[in-house]
């Protein structure tokens, strides 16, 4: 019901995001996570990734450790409407390149690492 009324205010622009939080126990098997969603995967109230699907367009999911004990590490933190602050940048090495934080849901790119999808410009 939350995330039904985030995309109504969100349509209205009263809400500003680009993706919402989802949890689940299960880790994506197919690879493949809603465009705009990050889904947190936890096993009780451990949680272990962080998986979303490249804002650069290049079609990959992006599988991030939560793990406080693995490095490189990052953490999720969600505020009343599910949007996810993701911390540290997300800096993909393959041929997307892209570099990018997540703020209240809000994708914000490093300066020149901003990419286009099949849609156009991001």
């Amino acid at each position: 019901m939350l995330k039904a009324i985030a995309l109504i205010l969100r349509a209205v622009g009263l809400l500003k995001f680009d993706r919402l939080a989802e949890y689940t126990s299960e880790y994506p098997s197919t690879g493949r996570v809603p465009e705009e969603s990050l889904v947190v995967v936890r096993d009780g109230d451990v949680e272990k990734w962080a998986c979303l699907a490249c804002p650069g367009g290049c079609g990959k999911m992006i599988a991030l450790s939560l793990n406080p004990s693995r490095r490189p590490k990052w953490h999720v933190t969600l505020d009343f409407w599910n949007r996810p602050t993701l911390k540290p940048s997300v800096h993909q090495l393959n041929e997307c390149g892209c570099h990018f934080w997540i703020t209240n849901g809000t994708i914000d790119w490093y300066p020149g690492r901003r990419r286009t999808n099949s849609r156009g410009a991001i």
